[in-house]
């Protein structure tokens, strides 16, 4: 497996020629994800791409991720791992329209005019959309409190009792 993926490929030339791209790549190198990981001192990311075409002669990359994601769980503040590991099969399509031509397991990835992909952040972004919204380590049992209400609080009087007393003597 290579150690560097390029920073740049033209994607209709990897479709005809039915290439594959693999890699390692340091959770270090991707700053939009680093934004939401407890530290980047993880593994790296071990990737691949493939691209091709299917039956249907439409044009596709196939991601291949493998990760260990430093997350802070939002249960019990500490640091744990998700193990991520994701296949997405992305259609290329050179128009918004074309994406109603691909099959429905597909997520349509709209090519830049010159052809011109980034490898490493089709990883990145598919490794932010892996990040849980609210993340929870498996086993972490979610805080429950019993938030009884003070004697100050009972006693207190409703500012609107004053209206119900109203709307009580104009219904008599």
């Amino acid at each position: 497996m290579s150690a560097q993926m390029p920073e740049l490929v033209d994607a209709w030339r990897l479709v005809a020629a039915g290439s594959r791209l693999e890699a390692r790549l340091p959770l270090s190198s991707m700053s939009r994800l680093r934004d939401v990981l407890a530290d980047a001192e993880a593994d790296d990311v071990v990737c691949s791409i493939e691209f091709g075409r299917d039956a249907l002669q439409s044009p596709y990359a196939e991601l291949r991720i493998a990760a260990a994601l430093p997350l802070l769980c939002q249960r019990s503040l500490q640091r744990f791992v998700l193990p991520v590991e994701t296949v997405q099969r992305l259609g290329l399509i050179r128009d918004e329209a074309d994406e109603a031509g691909l099959l429905p397991d597909y997520e349509a990835l709209l090519v830049p005019e010159d052809g011109m992909l980034s490898p490493a952040t089709l990883v990145e972004d598919e490794l932010i959309l892996a990040v849980p919204l609210i993340p929870a380590a498996p086993g972490s049992d979610t805080v429950e409190r019993d938030w009884p209400v003070s004697t100050e609080e009972e006693t207190r009087v409703n500012p609107f009792a004053a209206l119900a007393d109203l709307k009580k003597d104009r219904n008599n």
